[in-house]
């Protein structure tokens, strides 16, 4: 057993910080023993024992959205060119650099790597956060998860972030090779985007029936379905169809609201790639139809959150970010501030965003707090994040199933 005092600890369950908090960690399985006040909570006879008397222990973050494709550049067609194996490696940087912002999950919604990635993780062979991926996105062809600007012949068989379907039958085949791979979720693109470029938010993609196709047969062995929907009619076709995340969610409406609390989705609103392309895309390649979208789409984007809050909607915590140095890794806890100075959530609600709600999204229920049998995956942090938001990036020390994470297990 190993015990931890800190001044305060967030659980993401309570409304309140515990003060002078213990938690304790069952060494061999790297689950959550106790928690609570000092007080209320006895450490275990022979227990190796850490004081934080000024750090605040809070769940390890969750980035519910995120692209592990090791990209260091915004231009598509650069990722076109890079091996895969060039890839995982960059990925394996991005990895150190989550856990070393306090990540201990991150959900990939669209990469070639991802499920190489978190088998290395897995077996303890690279360090970072635990990776939950859905291997590359499926889009239409013409779609977002296209890269317009390049040759058929050269996307045909795909592109790093997705490949193609259309039409019911090919939407189910893509989505049986998916599961087939052992992915934990599915990834698919119901609406236009502000980086493709011959669609835009507001036009929808995909069929009913083609929809229903792919998430029909991920209900069927129990896989969630994220959809890329950023307009109110894409939004409410994924909905309707079975989708478990709305990504993005520009324009959602009044029916697309009610429609996520009807089926108890989670919406994953990525405020920072897009507070990031809108400030200084313009200084990192972003070409000018992607900032001329982005920039109309922000207000609406905004709005929807703040309105998704107040209804009560779960909100989760995802970048989007991708690795290029507009975007990188390891500032991820960017949204849970713009949460708060954006969007007007309480402090605790966004480390809730960040962690429990995030962990919505992830095919475990053993993560995202810290109660007693949850895992250990928790962060130090050297200030108080109910006090001041930016402390979420004051990340001392991280640590998945009670091991710290700081370049290799230990």
């Amino acid at each position: 057993m190993r015990v931890f005092d800190a001044g305060r600890l967030v659980d993401g369950r309570r409304d309140e910080a515990i003060e002078d908090a213990r938690l304790v960690v069952d060494d061999e399985d790297g689950s959550v023993a106790a928690v609570g006040p000092r007080e209320d909570v006895e450490a275990p006879a022979g227990a190796d024992r850490e004081s934080l008397p000024d750090a605040t222990v809070v769940p390890g973050f969750v980035d519910a959205h995120v692209h592990l494709q090791g990209a260091r550049s915004m231009n598509i067609e650069n990722w076109l060119a890079t091996p895969d194996s060039e890839a995982a490696a960059r990925a394996t940087t991005d990895l150190r650099r989550l856990a070393d912002a306090g990540f201990t999950s991150v959900r990939d919604l669209g990469s070639s790597v991802g499920l190489g990635l978190r088998a290395a993780v897995s077996d303890g062979e690279v360090s970072g956060p635990r990776v939950f991926t859905s291997g590359r996105a499926i889009s239409q062809t013409a779609g977002h998860g296209d890269v317009h600007g390049v040759s058929y012949e050269r996307v045909a068989d795909g592109t790093p972030l997705s490949t193609l379907a259309d039409g019911e039958a090919e939407c189910r085949k893509e989505a049986r090779k998916r599961l087939r791979e052992g992915v934990d979720c599915l990834k698919i693109m119901t609406t236009g985007g502000v980086l493709s470029q011959r669609d835009t938010p507001d036009v929808r993609q995909f069929r009913d029936a083609e929809i229903a196709a792919m998430t029909t047969e991920a209900d069927r062995v129990g896989v969630q379905v994220a959809s890329h929907a950023q307009g109110a009619a894409g939004i409410k076709a994924a909905l309707r169809n079975g989708v478990d995340t709305i990504e993005h969610g520009f324009h959602l409406d009044e029916e697309g609201l009610e429609l996520l609390a009807e089926r108890d989705a989670t919406f994953v609103p990525t405020l920072a790639i897009m507070h990031r392309i809108t400030e200084r895309g313009d200084e990192h390649g972003v070409p000018e139809w992607g900032l001329e979208k982005s920039r109309a789409a922000r207000e609406a984007h905004l709005d929807a959150v703040e309105r998704a809050y107040e209804a009560g909607v779960p909100v989760a915590a995802g970048t989007d970010f991708m690795g290029p140095a507009l975007v990188p890794h390891g500032e991820n806890a960017l949204e849970m501030e713009l949460f708060v100075d954006e969007v007007g959530m309480t402090e605790m609600d966004a480390l809730q965003a960040g962690t429990r709600v995030a962990a919505r999204t992830l095919s475990r229920d053993d993560v995202g707090t810290l109660e007693p049998g949850q895992c250990a995956d928790f962060a130090v942090l050297s200030g108080d994040p109910l006090a001041d938001i930016s402390a979420v990036r004051d990340v001392e020390q991280t640590y998945v199933d009670g091991r710290r994470v700081d370049g290799d297990y230990s």
